[in-house]
């Protein structure tokens, strides 16, 4: 195996990698609980 063929190999793994976290991270079954985290730091505490 080819150091330049394993190179690739890792490039488009870490880009389909990538490219599922974004997908991830912008469903909309995710972001009820995104927006209660974002809030977090500006709730009272007593």
């Amino acid at each position: 195996m080819d150091i330049n063929l394993l190179r690739s190999i890792v490039t488009v793994l870490s880009f389909v990698l990538f490219i599922g976290i974004v997908v991830w991270a912008w469903s909309a079954r995710n972001r009820e609980r995104f927006d209660e985290a974002a809030q977090l730091p500006f709730e009272q505490q007593d």
